[in-house]
């Protein structure tokens, strides 16, 4: 079976270095496709001629670059043979509601899924070529609030450091409202935060014991209005949409917090903040993960595609703490503005 399996895969590869040594047809009319953050779409594209089954097609689907030399590899299928490939591993198919259907669906669809793409069609007498511009819409989302809490621990904030805190994140500290409406789309939270009018809240989801009672009803809790020089919360932060580009930084070698500063600077940007990170994976879909560096000295990667070994439950913003910042254990993300 494992020979079986890695004959296919050599003939799936050998058929798409043909494919990129094949004279390319003509190219129909580019089609616009649009689709909401998190929804399937599909990209209709089908054979030109009938055909009574699938031995013989080979169907190649791949992501368009400005430069052509950079194009990532989709999908690749070759008689019964599929193949998948990088960030659209197990989350492309065909279609294939009959044997003229080449149309691809992809699930879960990101910010970073917006582009061309090409789907390149041979059948043995007639090849096919059709691009598409795939663009992908936010619907209503505007920001995302997120708990924070510094690197000396939990529930060391007066208010005025608490306003601080989320400033210094690229953020704003939270309003109720926001905070309400953060609850309503499943925020969950057993720390309490300051919020913009100076009281405590924290928004429950699920009711147990060590947050509030397990017999209470969910809701956004109060603490109320404590005094804002001597009581120390957490925060709740608000990330409006990006205004510039939040990217994982490709590097030989792990980091330390120093170098991984200097890494950013060196591409032309900064080490992104945790309130990039958060309107980036709320707003836009990034997913990655790969444990980096962010400004306060704290590791965090974004999820949004909930998979073994990363986030196999939820979607989420997974936080590894505060290490040491002399450790080369991790990469970084950085934020450049845009020019």
């Amino acid at each position: 079976m494992t020979s079986l399996l890695c004959i296919t895969i050599f003939v799936l590869t050998v058929a798409s270095n043909a494919y990129s040594q094949a004279t390319t047809p003509p190219l129909t009319p580019i089609v616009m496709v649009f689709a909401d953050l998190g929804s399937n779409v599909t990209l209709p594209c089908r054979l030109l001629s009938k055909d009574d089954g699938h031995i013989g097609i080979r169907v190649k689907w791949s992501k368009v670059a400005d430069d052509e030399s950079l194009n990532e590899d989709v999908l690749l299928a070759m008689g019964l043979h599929r193949r998948s490939y990088g960030n659209f591993y197990n989350r492309v198919f065909l279609q294939e509601q009959d044997n003229e259907d080449a149309s691809l669906v992809i699930n879960d669809v990101s910010m970073d899924d917006t582009g061309k793409y090409r789907c390149e069609i041979v059948n043995g007498m007639e090849d096919t070529v059709q691009e598409f511009l795939l663009e992908i819409k936010a619907g209503d989302l505007n920001g995302v609030v997120f708990p924070y809490n510094p690197r000396v621990g939990r529930y060391n904030m007066n208010f005025q450091e608490a306003f601080q805190a989320c400033e210094d994140q690229d953020a704003a500290i939270a309003t109720y409202d926001q905070l309400f409406e953060a609850w309503k789309d499943g925020l969950d939270w057993c720390n309490a935060g300051w919020l913009a009018d100076g009281s405590v809240k924290y928004p429950i989801i699920k009711s147990r014991a060590p947050c509030g009672g397990a017999n209470n009803e969910p809701g956004v809790r109060s603490y109320g209005l404590p005094d804002k020089n001597s009581s120390r919360f957490d925060v709740f932060c608000y990330a409006s949409a990006l205004k510039g580009h939040f990217y994982w930084l490709v590097q030989p070698d792990r980091l330390t917090f120093a170098e991984a500063m200097q890494a950013c600077v060196d591409d032309g940007a900064e080490i992104a903040k945790v309130g990039h990170m958060y309107a980036a994976w709320k707003l836009e879909g990034y997913d990655r993960c790969d444990a980096g560096w962010l400004a306060d000295g704290s590791v965090r990667y974004p999820i949004s595609r909930p998979r073994k070994n990363c986030s196999p439950t939820e979607g989420a913003v997974r936080f590894l703490g505060f290490p040491d910042k002399r450790v080369k254990s991790y990469g970084v993300y950085c934020y450049k503005d845009k020019q």
